[in-house]
């Protein structure tokens, strides 16, 4: 293949990246019942793969829960998810997660991400959003989710925490820098 052919392959995937992303974010949204089935899916799974789990639950302020995060990328990639919101256990809004990217990536995969707002101020500055940045309106800190983090700790070192879990796919090295959360209104 000509240095010309891989450069107009590479123009047209990263269109699509770009449209994708684009679009992705104006509410593409599945109705609140199937967000809300996946949603508790999510959590059942993080409940049983993160230790530590219903500690941090019962600490957070608000938990945003975006299961089945869809990556996918060939050069340049983008990942798009739907989730909710949830404060004192109960839904009170829905967002979609998109993200760009361009760098060595090949592959596609799939992940549930639990972001916890350990702090009434990092939650309240997420809700107020029109568009909040991971990285760029605040940093979270992505925790493994093996660690063996006392809640304590969590809350004292981390006023943003996010884990990934339930992978599947051959990607790897999921990031939430540059994914950006938008709120939606599904039917």
């Amino acid at each position: 293949m000509k240095v010309r052919d891989v450069c107009r392959v590479l123009a047209v995937v990263l269109c699509f990246t770009f449209a994708f992303s684009l679009f992705a974010t104006v509410s593409y949204a599945t109705t609140k019942g199937e967000i809300n089935t996946s949603v508790k899916a999510a959590m059942d799974r993080f409940k049983k793969q993160v230790k530590g789990s219903t500690e941090y639950l019962k600490a957070a302020k608000g938990v945003l829960v975006m299961p089945n995060i869809t990556k996918a990328g060939l050069g340049v990639g983008g990942q798009y998810g739907q989730g909710a919101l949830l404060v004192g256990g109960k839904t009170v809004g829905y967002y979609s997660l998109t993200a760009g990217s361009v760098g060595l990536q090949i592959g596609a995969e799939k992940f549930d991400m639990v972001i916890l707002f350990m702090t009434d101020e990092v939650l309240k500055k997420f809700r107020s959003s029109s568009g909040w940045e991971a990285s760029g309106d605040a940093d979270i800190t992505v925790i493994a989710s093996s660690a063996d983090l006392t809640v304590d700790t969590l809350r004292s070192k981390h006023q943003i925490a996010g884990f990934v879990f339930d992978q599947k796919g051959l990607m790897g090295n999921v990031s939430v820098k540059g994914s950006k959360f938008t709120k939606i209104e599904p039917k």
